[in-house]
């Protein structure tokens, strides 16, 4: 698989549950890195093998299992041609704008903290450093390395924290090249929940 154009998003902002379907259907077939440097599975059933590892170990948590759904859409929303080491930096910062209004400020949360989560356990925990897939380590190069010890400690007081690395230990075990994986409108009615809940906190 070559490395595929990020696919056009004219609104970089969910405002339904549709358009956040829209986008991880957008996602199949698209990489953000792929070869010897990188990982071979693409985008769209990354996603879904992480939505499926969170609803195995987490199936209480809804908003959770969302996050891991679509922690990787702002890596398919942004505008241009090619996934930039910018993107890859960025891509939980977009990914967490696109879903906010319709899924939730824990879900954008986690979202966003799913990249500083991986800096934080390369700098904590030597085993999980071990197993980072190829494109993870690649990728953690542009995205600052290992972190700081100021930047671990602003991390352990993010309120999120815990759930950030859970949602990330599932996103590296969610790199399975021909992993079985469901439909994304098979999760609609989970999108939904999660809507819910937020429209009944405003």
């Amino acid at each position: 698989m070559t490395d595929a154009p990020r696919v056009r998003i004219a609104d970089a902002i969910a405002t339904t549950i549709d358009d956040v379907i829209a986008a991880l259907e957008a996602s199949r077939g698209v990489v953000d890195s792929s070869g010897p440097l990188g990982d071979a599975v693409d985008i769209g059933s990354h996603s879904l093998q992480c939505a499926e590892h969170l609803a195995q170990s987490h199936p209480d948590d809804p908003e959770l299992i969302v996050a891991g759904l679509v922690h990787d859409l702002g890596h398919v929303i942004s505008a241009g041609n090619a996934i930039s080491s910018e993107n890859r930096i960025d891509h939980g910062r977009s990914g967490a704008a696109f879903v906010r209004d319709v899924l939730g400020p824990r879900v954008a949360r986690l979202v966003e903290l799913h990249v500083p989560a991986k800096r934080y356990l390369v700098a904590t925990d030597r085993a999980y450093q071990s197993i980072l897939s190829n494109g993870s380590t690649a990728s953690l190069v542009v995205q600052g390395g290992a972190m700081s010890p100021t930047e671990i400690r602003e991390f352990e007081s993010e309120r999120l924290s815990n759930d950030a690395m859970v949602l990330r230990r599932a996103d590296e075990a969610a790199k399975q090249l021909h992993g079985e994986t469901t439909s994304p409108t098979n999760w609609r009615p989970l999108l939904e929940q999660v809507a819910q809940l937020h429209q009944a906190a405003r």
